[in-house]
């Protein structure tokens, strides 16, 4: 008669992330090399994720911000004042954002700290 065999299951390698000060991070990286663990490699710049990103990291913000809030260029444009020919020019890197617009843009998106957005 034939035994059961037990199949073992192949487990995935799990990753996982940790927020703290770079000292730390660096403390920690250290200590998982130690005991045997590996950094993920599928990671990539956001350069590389975002092609545009290095020409225009303002109106790329801008935009993500915008976009995680669920807003039109018009509604932010209602919201703060700013014309929405002025935010699509900012948004694609054709006009430069001074402090008073990131500020009314930051209170208007949500964003704790308007320099985010300079």
């Amino acid at each position: 008669m034939l035994e059961h065999t037990k199949k073992h299951r192949i487990e995935k390698p799990l990753e996982a992330r940790f927020v703290g000060s770079r000292e730390k991070i660096v403390e920690l990286r250290n200590f998982a090399r130690e005991i045997g663990l590996v950094e993920a490699t599928d990671t990539v710049t956001i350069e590389e994720a975002f092609p545009g990103y290095a020409e225009n990291s303002q109106g790329m913000a801008l935009r993500g911000a915008r976009f995680r809030e669920g807003l039109t260029q018009r509604r932010l444009a209602e919201l703060t004042g700013i014309p929405q020919r002025h935010i699509s020019e900012l948004e694609n890197g054709k006009r430069q954002m001074g402090r008073d617009w990131a500020r009314k843009l930051a209170e208007a998106l949500g964003v704790s700290d308007y320099r985010m957005l300079l």
